[in-house]
């Protein structure tokens, strides 16, 4: 008889398993703390507990998520908000569904001797490194904001396309490379230099900063009213586990490592970036706050004759998924 027990439960979790819905979840970078809240909450069977099987792909510099989601590669994608919208305005219909990040982590970080105290007075005729690849929007909207031209001369600045490292800066190619508060500037510190030796400045702090880190879909995915339903679900159980790592960010980290393929991270770097990550997310349930996307747009129109999006856009995001899934 308990033998014919186990079979039937066993049964069970089996249909169970067959039935569940799945969902493909493109990250915006590699494997690290970064998407630490989607780790966890595939290891510790939070989307299986909301009856859904989650495909999470690592991304990296040749993968675009906003591709990948238009080529089918993907049902959501992470994303940050300018480059989105940027996308959004040139014909892809991509929709904010949530929103983790409540902050920027987005920083310039700059070497003392260089001589730069106030980005206002001191930038011009410096050069400054930044990403592409859609990271780039934040800092060009920022050098508009500071009425500063990004070709170069002592009016304005020279942009160097800065690599996924921190070299210019070691190397003193750049004054001034980009850097996030939870990996690059740790990077930095771990090269050798120390707090005293460096300047940041923080884009929340200058008033430019603009939301990182958002869940995008298509428009149309949001016409199909099980993909909704997925997607609630998906949304609850991914913030859960994004409160699970502000709580427990050393067993996160350990997450992360048991996911990178590459063997590339370090468990304390890792640990320091889900710290890190989690003063982001801090005040976050995952609902978009009106005032920061708001934020966000003023600051991408506030672009002079090269603004970042040129007209507020209509239909970016959506309350739909979080009302559902918090209510």
């Amino acid at each position: 008889m308990k033998r014919l027990m186990l079979g039937a439960a066993s049964a069970v979790l089996l249909t169970g398993a067959a039935h569940a819905d799945q969902l493909t979840l493109q990250l915006k970078w590699v494997t690290q703390a970064q998407f630490a809240g989607y780790y966890v909450a595939q290891e510790k069977g939070f989307y299986e507990e909301e009856g859904l099987e989650v495909t999470i792909l690592p991304g990296g510099p040749d993968i675009a998520p906003t591709q990948v989601l238009a080529g089918g590669g993907a049902d959501v994608i992470v994303e940050w908000m300018p480059a989105a919208l940027a996308a959004r305005e040139k014909g892809l219909p991509l929709v904010n569904i949530a929103q983790p990040f409540k902050s920027s982590g987005m920083m310039l970080t700059c070497l003392k001797e260089s001589g730069i105290t106030d980005p206002a007075t001191d930038f011009a005729g410096k050069t400054l490194g930044v990403w592409f690849s859609g990271n780039e929007y934040p800092f060009l909207s920022w050098m508009s904001h500071l009425g500063l031209s990004t070709e170069g001369g002592t009016e304005g600045v020279t942009v160097l396309k800065q690599g996924f490292n921190v070299d210019p800066l070691l190397q003193k190619q750049a004054a001034c490379i980009s850097t996030m508060t939870y990996n690059e500037y740790g990077q930095v510190l771990d090269a050798g230099l120390a707090p005293e030796d460096l300047v940041t400045f923080k884009y929340e702090d200058q008033g430019v900063a603009t939301l990182e880190d958002g869940l995008y879909v298509l428009e149309s995915t949001l016409e199909d009213s099980e993909k909704v339903t997925d997607l609630v679900r998906f949304v609850r159980a991914s913030m859960k586990g994004w409160r699970y790592v502000e709580e427990n960010p050393e067993e996160a980290a350990e997450i992360v490592l048991d996911n990178d393929e590459t063997g590339a991270q370090t468990l304390d770097h890792q640990v320091r970036m889900a710290q890190e990550i989690a003063a982001l997310t801090e005040g976050s349930d995952g609902t978009l706050d009106e005032a920061d996307y708001q934020r966000t747009v003023d600051t991408l129109l506030a672009g002079g004759s090269d603004p970042v999006i040129s007209a507020a856009p209509e239909g970016a995001f959506t309350h739909l998924i979080t009302d559902r899934a918090f209510d």
